[in-house]
């Protein structure tokens, strides 16, 4: 077994950021890595991602509640619209990182998801970019923070409208819906997306 696995009280191993705090647990064993092709789900997972943009995800999945309120669940029809008044009251709710850049980049990146329907939708764009193959890391060292997939979304994104959507970024998002496989090898969930081989 690889040294950046921790075997949990339940007997399965994990990542070491994965292993101690129950929500991060959780998301790690439910979420995290499953396949997403949906446009809302993606596009609440590219806004969260964006905002943890030099955060902690921990720190990002603390607040997902209090962003999906705020941010009317996520909907780009509604984020599109939101008034300088609107703008303002997020920047006075706590619940949330309050960050004026990052909040006007999600109302951006929603006028410009509903702008990408017209070319198969925002999800259909993303997944796109699945590359050929995925990283078979045995620790965290091995586990990279950009591709060249990434890199290229990134641009491709940008070159549509969006913000905050950075290689690394963009890499995380790719984790995330499952477009690449970073678990571990000696991880309960390497190959649990269906996607890729354990």
């Amino acid at each position: 077994m690889s040294t950046s696995v921790i075997i949990g009280d339940d007997g399965l191993a994990r990542p070491a950021w994965a292993a101690t705090d129950p929500m991060m647990r959780a998301y790690y064993d439910t979420e995290w890595g499953m396949p997403v092709h949906d446009e809302h789900g993606v596009f609440e997972r590219l806004s969260l991602e964006a905002f943890q943009s030099g955060l902690s995800w921990a720190t990002i999945l603390r607040k997902r509640e209090n962003f999906r309120t705020a941010f009317s669940n996520f909907n780009p029809e509604v984020i599109e619209g939101f008034t300088e008044c609107q703008v303002q009251e997020l920047l006075g709710n706590a619940g949330i990182i309050r960050n004026r850049a990052k909040i006007l980049a999600t109302i951006k990146n929603a006028k410009a998801t509903i702008a990408l329907r017209q070319d198969g939708g925002l999800a259909q764009f993303i997944w796109s970019f699945q590359p050929d193959s995925t990283p078979t890391p045995r620790t965290m060292d091995e586990v990279p923070t950009t591709s060249v997939e990434s890199l290229a979304l990134s641009k491709a994104l940008k070159k549509r409208g969006f913000s905050f959507v950075g290689p690394t970024t963009m890499f995380a998002l790719m984790e995330a819906l499952g477009l690449v496989d970073t678990h571990l090898i000696d991880s309960h969930r390497r190959g649990s997306s269906g996607i890729w081989p354990a």
